[in-house]
């Protein structure tokens, strides 16, 4: 099945980010690097801020389809460990990108982008809802895996497998609530 031109422009806009930063994604970038004209691309998208929530929006579902897959049932009887495990499991396995990063750090200053973020996470990986050990464990698995995926996409010099290895593994111990058997 040939891939619909709109979810072309997406994924070649989505590397222009990778390769340029998100200040590198014009509509012309996008557009060059998609093969189609600049009003090829306006069709899908009128104005750099339409593409720019379209791309948040793709790369969310693409997250969304990584950890469904992790978690193996419906989200909706999911509990929130076993949402937070999956997340942490995908994102120690380095599933988030720089494009990820980019759109994270500018979702910091627009509301529209944020809001795509916000809805995703807060069904993933919500906020502790009390200051008791078990809530905390998941915040502190979320905020490791977070920043694990910072330093990826920052970093030229990965951690050695085995580093990684006990990294996710005391995660596990986090988000399965079995951090007090560690020490």
């Amino acid at each position: 099945m040939r891939p619909s031109q709109k979810n072309v422009i997406l994924d070649a806009a989505i590397r222009v980010t990778e390769r340029d930063g998100i200040t590198g994604l014009t509509l012309e970038s996008a557009a060059e690097e998609a093969g189609v004209t600049k009003g090829g691309l306006m069709y899908h998208f009128r104005t750099r801020d339409d593409l720019l929530v379209a791309i948040q929006k793709h790369l969310t579902r693409s997250w969304e389809e990584l950890l469904e897959a992790e978690l193996g049932k419906p989200l909706e009887e999911a509990t929130e460990r076993e949402t937070v495990a999956a997340y942490t499991r995908v994102g120690a396995h380095g599933a988030a990108s720089k494009a990820d990063l980019a759109f994270m750090v500018e979702s910091a200053t627009s509301p529209e982008l944020a809001a795509v973020w916000d809805d995703h996470i807060t069904r993933w990986a919500p906020p502790p809802a009390s200051a008791e050990p078990h809530d905390i464990d998941l915040l502190l698995a979320r905020l490791a895996v977070d920043g694990l995926w910072l330093l990826a996409a920052t970093s030229p010099i990965p951690l050695p497998e085995p580093v990684m290895a006990a990294l996710r593994a005391r995660l596990a111990q986090l988000t399965e609530g079995e951090s007090d058997k560690a020490e």
